[in-house]
């Protein structure tokens, strides 16, 4: 079985998998629960391991406009409850990749927010969620037992880039594009994958999975600041760039970090390693080289409509002389990459 994540329906999926004792054991009636959600067809993101097994598994629905069994109630013109979230703890971040895949399903459905409940036992998966946005808002009866309401509201803003995840902020920030070969591109940036890439196995690992993502380079790159908007472009893959190579995906900046702000390369290597699809001896490689740089940034964005070279240059106005690597767009140029890219304009404030 490949290793990666699947949108599986729920009578395709073993219950009786060990993944799932600790549900039947938290949730009474999770069986019968479970059996329900096979009756209607319905379905869920799976996780499961090279053996076959179960160790993520995702399952996101509609909720309506009130939600009654939770204290307050909660009130949206459209609600989306992440319903069952678990993870069997493997060091690759998928927990990441689930709340960018149920944040991304709820921008694009249109809802006003989105909730989970969970119990305060699990210390790890609440820093995550608060980690992103959602906040304490009440509790639900579960049981004999009572688990906390965490809410997402979308209109709520906190004025920082990871608590507003994925929104972006486009005033008085900067926009750049930033190239990446395709060796890199897709491994770093699942959700970005090229239709021509279809063969592709996305294999479960930190960089692929995580929101954060670290770019190396040797380039310009020191001139961007904390919320400067960047869009990727991956270069072409063995024909012709004016059709091959296109813009992607968008991302905001977290933070620059030159080759001198780190002590030594272990120091660099530790923060870069698990943002970045480079292995060790590629890192050294760039540490040595020396001047390099670390662009942390967030993975907001895969564009829903790709531009080729082309059309940048003869629709949009790029030049076709400039250096293509790392270059500044105007407000006017960005604005028109978003509407040709068919981007939902709800995602930026």
């Amino acid at each position: 079985m490949q290793n990666d994540l699947k949108y599986e329906k729920f009578v395709n999926i073993n219950l009786q998998d060990s993944f799932f004792n600790s549900l039947k054991s938290d949730y009474p009636g999770f069986d019968k629960w479970y059996v329900s959600k096979q009756d209607k067809g319905e379905y869920a993101y799976v996780k499961y391991k090279a053996d076959g097994m179960i160790e993520g598994f995702l399952y996101i629905k509609n909720d309506g406009d009130v939600v009654e069994d939770v204290y307050p109630i909660l009130k949206g013109n459209k609600i989306l409850k992440i319903g069952t979230f678990k993870i069997n703890p493997h060091k690759t971040r998928l927990g990441e990749r689930f709340i960018k895949i149920a944040l991304d399903h709820a921008f694009s459905e249109g809802y006003e927010m989105c909730y989970v409940t969970i119990f305060s036992k699990h210390k790890g998966l609440i820093n995550l969620f608060e980690k992103y946005g959602f906040e304490k808002e009440g509790t639900k009866k579960s049981g004999e037992n009572i688990e906390n309401v965490y809410v997402k509201r979308f209109s709520k803003l906190k004025n920082d880039i990871c608590k507003d995840y994925p929104l972006i902020n486009k005033k008085n920030v900067k926009k750049y594009i930033l190239a990446i070969y395709p060796k890199y591109h897709t491994v770093m940036f699942p959700d970005s994958k090229l239709c021509t890439e279809k063969n592709l196995v996305i294999k479960d690992i930190s960089h692929t999975n995580s929101i954060h993502k670290v770019y190396v380079c040797t380039m310009g790159v020191e001139k961007l600041r904390k919320g400067d908007i960047v869009v990727l472009y991956r270069t072409a893959s063995g024909s012709s760039a004016e059709y091959s190579s296109v813009v992607t995906t968008i991302c905001v900046v977290e933070e620059v970090k030159k080759q001198s702000e780190f002590k030594n390369f272990e120091d660099f290597y530790n923060y870069a390693s698990s943002y970045s699809v480079f292995e060790r001896e590629d890192l050294y490689y760039w540490y040595r080289r020396g001047a390099c740089k670390a662009v942390k940034m967030l993975y907001n964005i895969a564009l829903p409509k790709r531009i080729v070279r082309h059309d940048l240059i003869n629709n949009i106005g790029l030049d076709r002389n400039e250096y293509w690597g790392f270059f500044q767009l105007s407000d006017d140029q960005f604005d028109a990459i978003l509407k040709r890219s068919q981007t939902n304009l709800d995602y930026f404030i």
